[in-house]
């Protein structure tokens, strides 16, 4: 069974160091990157952009409101030709930079309040997916499992991955505990690992309560953002090799070729 891992990388801001990237890029395959809006800069990009090129890692656009100051995690509401202008100049950005070292961007990942806001409304999740597809209809939709993003996609015959978040408590409903809350984050690698491995073998989620909600299982996003992060990532990785997955960069997929 193939799985793959991603990671938001480049988010060079007051709120996130990126001393990590470089390492974490030697264990994830395929790096979301953050395209300016909400962290990072041409800088960080093209840093991210050579890494992954050495290592194989596929690259992504991570694209978010433009919103600095809260680092992309604060609710906004815009009509749906802002919101397709948001995605449109993140791509193009990140892609312009991909080129010069003749790569391409192959996935989008939605970042933050915009990704949270998507999960729960259908109507954005459409927009959403309607501007990923006109940028390219090939290029592969990163979307949590179970979301409205999922729904969108389908309807509109996407490459779909499906993700879990390694380092995320999920409620009842599927979707995650807000980072408001306590119990949030899961910061122990070793709960971790066991919770990605679960999740995975069982293609469902894993409810804080508990409760099992049966779903498709394609990736495993990791934070770069937690203090854990590098030692989470290593250990999950070890623990889905040691299992018998066999890690892929998204575009490398048997299911996308």
């Amino acid at each position: 069974m193939e799985i793959n891992i991603n990671c938001d990388l480049g988010e060079k801001s007051k709120f996130h160091s990126i001393e990590n990237d470089p390492k974490l890029l030697n264990i994830v395959n395929s790096a979301n990157i953050a395209c300016g809006y909400h962290a990072g800069d041409e800088q960080t990009m093209e840093m991210v952009i050579q890494i992954s090129k050495k290592n194989g890692v596929s690259m992504g656009a991570h694209p978010s409101f433009n919103d600095p100051e809260n680092f992309g995690r604060k609710r906004m509401n815009l009509n749906s030709l802002e919101i397709k202008k948001l995605i449109f100049e993140q791509y193009e950005i990140l892609q312009k930079i991909a080129q010069k070292h003749n790569e391409n961007v192959t996935h989008i990942k939605p970042h933050g309040a915009l990704n949270n806001m998507a999960c729960e409304d259908l109507e954005l999740a459409t927009t959403l997916a309607e501007a990923i597809k006109d940028i390219n209809k090939d290029i592969i939709y990163l979307v949590p499992t179970g979301s409205q993003m999922e729904i969108a996609a389908k309807k509109n015959n996407m490459k779909i991955a499906c993700e879990i978040f390694a380092d995320r408590n999920y409620e009842d409903d599927g979707n995650l505990i807000s980072r408001k809350k306590p119990n949030a984050l899961i910061t122990d690698p070793d709960i971790a690992k066991k919770h990605v491995l679960y999740m995975v073998k069982n293609q469902s989620i894993n409810c804080l309560s508990g409760k099992q909600i049966p779903c498709e299982i394609d990736s495993v996003c990791i934070h770069g953002d937690n203090e854990s992060s590098l030692v989470t990532a290593g250990s999950i990785k070890d623990n889905l090799v040691n299992s018998g997955l066999i890690l892929k960069p998204l575009n490398k997929m048997k299911k996308f070729n």
